[in-house]
């Protein structure tokens, strides 16, 4: 054997790898853009994606900035700019953003333009997030005072659907432009609204004041708002429903978890803007 056909010998054997094979299951690669409200998402949709034989799930990467709009991310610096490298590789298949309450944010219509760009199959998720020390016009000073207070939960919802329907007038326009529905909405804040009202009423397990879903006044996630925001980014992640899946949470009761599964899956399954189509287990 010849020095040349050695060396093409070995080339073809390092390529070998990199080549799909028919039957091999598609990729779901995912990159995570966010702030502290989005960025304890990525692990717990994989310990979902593992406890549901997601098995073409995969991490593709993440990009963390505390308190940012998403037009932070895209001006982040290029040589660090882990989010933008991604999608222009090509190497992303669904891409997360967390928008702050400044809406339109010009970084969302940049990221769906060089993501499309390079991947014209792929998906993007806008996540609406819970409102910020609780109200739009009045902020709550701690979590004595959520407490202390009767929850507004009509005001709630009001402050919420002004917060999302800013949020889709600017998804609807790219997808528009896109000529299909590649951005996507993901309600968690619906779903916390929701969770928060079953709690004034005494209807969730274990949880009997507002102060037990939050950490601070702005109202960063405890446990079950954590898990909750988690179940409904996977199922628009996915098109799953998490109703029923053995993810273990030691920390909560079986009660309390069940309740958050289905509170994802029926909030995210009835938004028509969410991309999940409603498959009610």
């Amino acid at each position: 054997m010849t020095r040349r056909t050695i060396v093409s010998a070995v080339l073809l054997c390092c390529l070998i790898p990199c080549v799909s094979r028919a039957g091999d299951p598609p990729r779901l690669r995912v990159f995570y853009t966010g702030h502290s409200f989005h960025m304890f998402v990525p692990g717990r949709v994989a310990l979902t994606a593992k406890a549901a034989g997601v098995k073409e799930y995969q991490l593709a990467g993440t990009q963390g900035i505390g308190g940012s709009r998403v037009l932070q991310h895209w001006d982040k610096d290029q040589g660090d700019n882990a989010a933008r490298k991604a999608l222009a590789k090509g190497d992303v298949d669904v891409f997360t953003m967390a928008p702050h309450l400044k809406l339109p944010d010009e970084g969302i219509d940049h990221f769906v333009e060089l993501g499309l760009k390079h991947n014209p199959k792929m998906r993007f998720l806008v996540q609406q997030s819970w409102m910020p020390f609780d109200y739009l016009d009045k902020r709550v000073k701690d979590n004595a005072e959520r407490d202390a207070t009767k929850l507004d939960v009509d005001r709630l919802r009001a402050d919420h659907a002004k917060w999302r329907g800013d949020m889709e007038t600017q998804v609807k326009a790219l997808n528009k432009k896109a000529a299909r529905q590649a951005v996507a909405i993901v309600p968690a804040g619906d779903a916390v609204v929701k969770l928060r009202a079953l709690v004034a009423e005494g209807k969730a397990p274990g949880i009997s004041k507002q102060s037990e879903l939050f950490t601070d006044a702005i109202g960063h996630g405890k446990l079950p708002v954590v898990i909750l925001v988690s179940y409904c980014n996977y199922a628009c992640i996915t098109g799953r429903s998490p109703v029923g899946l053995d993810v273990k949470e030691p920390a909560i009761s079986a009660e309390l978890h069940n309740l958050l599964q289905s509170i994802a899956w029926d909030t995210v399954s009835t938004y028509p803007m969410s991309g999940v189509a409603a498959k009610r287990p």
